[in-house]
Formats: C-alpha cells, sequence, structure tokens
C-alpha cells in the first residue's frame, strides 16, 4: 500500500476504496479546522503535537501517543509545534472494520463504544510503539505475490492490538486523560449539554457572568477554533448520526438543533460533501 503525504488525499481514498489508507504528514500540510468525516482515524504522534480537541474534550499529546477517532466525532488539533509536526494518520471505513470482524472478535470496538469514560488516547510506551510502527512498515512496504493479503493481515493484528490497548485503558481512572481552564471546560459543557437547543452568545455571557470579547478570546485561544464553528461541528456530528441510525433528514435537523434548516442544509452539504438526503440514502445503502 502506497504511504501518502495529505490527510485529505487518504481520506478521498479510503472512501472510494472503502477499505483504509495511511498518510504520513509532516508540517508542510496545515492541521484542518474543526471538521468530522466519515472515516475512523487513527492519529499517531512522532513529533510536535501538543493538543487535540475531539468533541468537548482536550487532550494532550507527547510521542507516542495514539488517538481513537470515529466518524461522529468533531476534532481539531488546536496547538502544534511551530517548526515540526510530524504524524502518521490512518483513515479507515467503518464498513471495511465490520467486515473483517468475526462472530468472536468485534474489531469495531474501540471505534464504536463510546459512553462519557471513553479515552481517546492510548500512550504507548517504547515495546508498543515499536510494534504500531512494524505493522504500518508491514502495510507500507508489501509488494508482490499476495501483497493484498499481507496488508489486510497486518491492519488486523494492528487492530487487534489497538483494540485490546483501548479495553485495559477504559479500566483505567477516567480523568486522567485530558485536561483544560476550567471556564472553557463548562463552557464546553454548557454548550453540549444543550446543543439540540439555541446557544446565543449573550446566553453564555449570563450563564458565565462574562464579556462576549473574552468568551470569544479564551475559547479560541483554547480550543483553536470559534465558538459558532465548534457548535456547527458537533450539530453536524448529531446529524450524521441520526441518519446514520435512520432517522428523516427532517428528524436529524430538529435533534442537531440548527433554527433555520436553509443553514442545517448549508453547513451539512459543505461539511460533509453530500446534502443531508444524499448521505441519508448513501447510509442505507
Amino acid at each position: 500500500m502506497q504511504e501518502l503525504s495529505s490527510c485529505k488525499t487518504a481520506i478521498e481514498n479510503c472512501k472510494e476504496t472503502r477499505t483504509f489508507s495511511i498518510a504520513h504528514l509532516y508540517k508542510e500540510e496545515k492541521a484542518m479546522d474543526m471538521h468530522i468525516h466519515d472515516c475512523y482515524e487513527l492519529y499517531y504522534s512522532i513529533f510536535g503535537g501538543k493538543q487535540f480537541l475531539i468533541d468537548n474534550r482536550f487532550y494532550s499529546i507527547a510521542p507516542g501517543d495514539l488517538f481513537i477517532i470515529n466518524q461522529y466525532e468533531s476534532h481539531k488539533l488546536t496547538q502544534i509545534d511551530s517548526c515540526v509536526h510530524e504524524r502518521i494518520v490512518l483513515s479507515i471505513h467503518p464498513d471495511y472494520v465490520k467486515r473483517l470482524s468475526s462472530n468472536q472478535t468485534n474489531l469495531d470496538h474501540c471505534f464504536s463504544d463510546r459512553d462519557e469514560h471513553f479515552q481517546h488516547k492510548l500512550s504507548l510506551n517504547k515495546e508498543q510503539q515499536t510494534r504500531f510502527l512494524y505493522y504500518i512498515n508491514k502495510i507500507t512496504s508489501a509488494d508482490g505475490f499476495a501483497h493484498d493479503i499481507i496488508e489486510q493481515a497486518a491492519f488486523m493484528e494492528l487492530l487487534v492490538m489497538i483494540n485490546t490497548l483501548s479495553s485495559a485503558n477504559a479500566a483505567q481512572t477516567v480523568h486522567t486523560g485530558y485536561k483544560y481552564s476550567h471556564q472553557v471546560e463548562d463552557i464546553l459543557a454548557y454548550i453540549n449539554q444543550n446543543i439540540s437547543q439555541p446557544i446565543t452568545m449573550e446566553q453564555l455571557c449570563g450563564r458565565f457572568y462574562l464579556s462576549s470579547s473574552y468568551i470569544c478570546r479564551i475559547f479560541k485561544a483554547a480550543t483553536g477554533t470559534t465558538i459558532n464553528k465548534y457548535i456547527t461541528a458537533r450539530r453536524i456530528s448529531i446529524a450524521k448520526a441520526q441518519l446514520n441510525a435512520g432517522s428523516s433528514v427532517f428528524e436529524a435537523f430538529e435533534r442537531s438543533g440548527f433554527s433555520d434548516y436553509s443553514n442545517f442544509f448549508k453547513a451539512f452539504t459543505k461539511a460533509v460533501g453530500v446534502s443531508p438526503k444524499k448521505y441519508a440514502n448513501l447510509s442505507v445503502s
């Protein structure tokens, strides 16, 4: 399998082949704004990442950290090194993982099992880092006869490793994996608790007794994005989950918190690449 040098190219290739792609990224590619996509994502930090925002959680990043992100979770790198930012990102089609699973082994577990205590970050030790990179190298260097089988076998072994580590990680203390300022934490919690209702800057100012300029400044400083962009990304994530669960387009619109259908349609189509109706049809098929 070819190792790509663009995350966007990897995502498009994943969607086209309905399997998975690997991108080895450096500083050259700018980190994306708050976003969601239809592929699962595994983000492995080599150097230069500092902070990740996934939904309403901040995670610090160190070399050897691995992040597990599903297709409904909005995410953004909020702090990176100004000089070097090296990482390996796997874009994985959800249907492919389900096809590889068996009645006894659900390889999709680490992506689909989400509760309030789920930890997106795995901090790999030296041995685990070596194993992870071994599988990546085996996949990207496979060539000649049976290269596709070698790639798939190594990928399955990689998923077994990640699921095993994720299950062990879930048993540990639930509050050790992320941190952020108390004010931004409270704002994020309030937004996510009320995401299906209208949220205005006036509400936030009244709720937290802070000026709008101060709220905007600390939120952007902590998350790297604006409040409006964050709210929009979260609502699109909810709408996608609703459509995948079989809800109608109008039900997804109502439950995601958009106050205007036209804005919902435009924002969804821009973020996802297809209209809500087409996305719903693709989910059913």
